[in-house]
């Protein structure tokens, strides 16, 4: 199938490519014109055929309302519009309301796999009606990852954007659960090779994970992590978990304390933080701020 891109940052390059490679045509759009296959938007929908799907791909709020503000006055009836950055859920609602009214579909997706996703798959969750869904499944289908996980319609519009920003919230504490036991590793005089310690719960053990194999990675590359500086920012998803959980009555005591203690990071250099910044940076490209 054709498709449009609009972004081709880290993760949208990487999901172009990814969706040529399984044979499909891509046509992105960046404001960054060496990125970019073509020059505006107009000329991007204008080298699609009917009906169309147009994949969005950049920054949560303003970038993202601009942008399908735009395609709204360009798309027509039966095109479909793809969100696939990290928006809030409830934006999805209001986009689907506004391209309703023209005609023109909507679905929301979270995608996760960061800068590792090109050669393993992105792992997708989407929402919106079966109609919509339909027209975009040759592209979900191209992004996954090989076999029958790591992909699912998880229900009506936000439905995608819930699932991601509360997988989000999981990753925050699950971050925080390693960064804590590597600093408490550290600190006695009796253990002295935290590395391999790490390193020897990859296999056998109850806590090994892709964030483990992540975090030894960090350490191969700055064994004590003296390089960073003890800072790591918060994306905003963890803070929409924990006020989703609010709203909801629903306890979320690890999520909160991990979003808790990323704030500790803005008042001191925190041991911690430097190795939440160093798995941001390894599974996602994040940046890391260097002492």
């Amino acid at each position: 199938m054709e498709l449009g891109l609009v972004g081709l940052g880290k993760m949208g390059g990487n999901m172009r490519e990814r969706i040529r490679r399984a044979g499909h045509t891509v046509i992105g759009y960046d404001r960054n014109p060496d990125l970019a296959d073509v020059h505006s938007l107009e000329e991007l929908v204008g080298k699609l055929h009917g009906p169309r799907v147009v994949w969005v791909m950049v920054p949560a709020g303003e970038p993202t309302q601009g942008t399908i503000d735009a395609l709204a006055e360009l798309l027509e009836p039966g095109d479909v519009v793809v969100d696939g950055g990290n928006s809030r859920w409830t934006d999805d609602e209001r986009h689907a309301e506004e391209l309703a009214a023209k005609g023109i579909g909507f679905v929301d997706c979270g995608v996760s796999g960061g800068v590792w996703g090109l050669e393993n798959g992105y792992a997708l969750m989407y929402g919106g009606d079966a109609e919509n869904v339909t027209k975009v499944q040759p592209v979900f289908d191209a992004l996954k990852p090989e076999g029958d996980l790591g992909a699912v319609h998880a229900g009506k519009v936000g439905a995608g954007h819930f699932a991601k920003m509360v997988h989000n919230g999981i990753e925050y504490a699950m971050m925080q659960a390693y960064a804590e036991g590597w600093e408490l590793l550290e600190k006695v005089d009796s253990v002295e090779n935290v590395r391999e310690v790490f390193r020897s719960w990859q296999e056998g053990t109850v806590i090994r994970s892709w964030l483990l194999d992540l975090a030894v990675n960090s350490l191969d590359e700055d064994e004590h992590l003296e390089q960073l500086r003890g800072y790591a920012q918060d994306s905003g998803e963890g803070r929409w978990t924990v006020e989703a959980a609010i709203d909801n009555a629903v306890p979320l005591p690890a999520i909160t304390a991990s979003l808790f203690a990323r704030f500790s990071s803005r008042q001191e250099d925190s041991p911690q933080m430097k190795m939440i910044a160093a798995l941001r940076n390894q599974f996602g490209g994040h940046a890391v701020e260097k002492k």
